[in-house]
């Protein structure tokens, strides 16, 4: 699908305020999975900037599209661009993962408006989503699904399962990004557990696969915005993205999986956000 290069740039301008309101969020909480938010912040510029059919004014219109956050722990990120996108006011964003909130640390479909999915238990995300896709099928709706699953999260058997349901039932109104950021909560996968040849294995299940730079807007858009169908089979974008991604800081960090403020991390954070905000002018 082709894209101008005024839309280009307010992809990567709405990726610049989700990425600054995020940092803000987490970093007036004082602790929070910074890594991760960063990580997928381009994709869900895509997507809500210029993919997913959506109504911030009626979350739950009946033809929009659907989006299951299966890494949970980035929900700041994505209230963040909820917030922007005006499914409820930016200064809610200061009440993050606080008493009486309406934002938790992970997304809550009962809480939070917006919010297609409750999760936070990984592995559990991408069933729900395949759940979403069949309805719409069955159902004979255009409704898309979308996806986003973490590298470290794929240790769970769960999403494997749910892998070859999807490609069995050819669900290709369901598109998943996995966010291959090499780190998960522990450490390297590379020390955990070896993904080895992610691209390789869902092409095995049945996928259509590309592996994209987790911060080429124009390629993520390209790629994810056309309407799917026929005997197009279920598409799996691997994001080859950094822990961090966009903050130099957190990009050089060994681990920023989560991250409690000590004085020269806070420090290093709001210089982070000072930097983003003359950006902003």
């Amino acid at each position: 699908m082709s894209h101008t290069i005024t839309e280009i740039e307010e992809l990567r301008t709405l990726a610049r305020d989700i990425r600054l309101e995020t940092l803000k969020a987490l970093t007036g909480l004082g602790f929070g999975h910074y890594g991760g938010c960063m990580s997928v912040v381009e994709t869900l510029a895509v997507l809500y900037g210029g993919v997913m059919r959506i109504d911030p004014a009626d979350p739950d219109w009946p033809e929009r599209d659907y989006f299951v956050l299966s890494k949970g722990h980035a929900g700041p990120a994505l209230y963040s661009t909820l917030a922007i996108k005006g499914y409820f006011p930016q200064a809610e964003l200061k009440t993050l993962n606080q008493n009486g909130t309406r934002l938790p640390s992970h997304p809550d479909r009962l809480r939070t408006r917006g919010v297609d999915a409750t999760t936070g238990s990984l592995g559990q995300g991408v069933s729900i989503a395949a759940g979403m896709a069949l309805s719409h099928r069955l159902a004979g709706r255009r409704n898309r699904v979308f996806s986003i699953l973490g590298d470290g999260e794929l240790n769970e058997g769960q999403c494997w399962e749910a892998f070859q349901f999807i490609a069995h039932h050819n669900l290709n109104n369901l598109t998943l990004f996995i966010d291959y950021n090499k780190q998960q909560l522990d450490g390297l996968l590379d020390e955990v557990i070896k993904p080895f040849d992610l691209a390789g294995k869902f092409r095995a299940f049945g996928f259509e696969v590309q592996t994209i730079k987790g911060d080429d807007i124009a390629a993520l858009h390209e790629a994810a915005a056309p309407a799917r169908g026929g005997e197009q089979r279920p598409l799996v974008i691997v994001l080859d993205s950094i822990k961090g991604q966009g903050v130099s800081y957190l990009e050089n960090l060994q681990n920023s999986h989560h991250l409690r403020l000590t004085p020269d991390v806070q420090q290093e954070i709001e210089k982070a956000i000072a930097e983003l905000e003359a950006a902003h002018v």
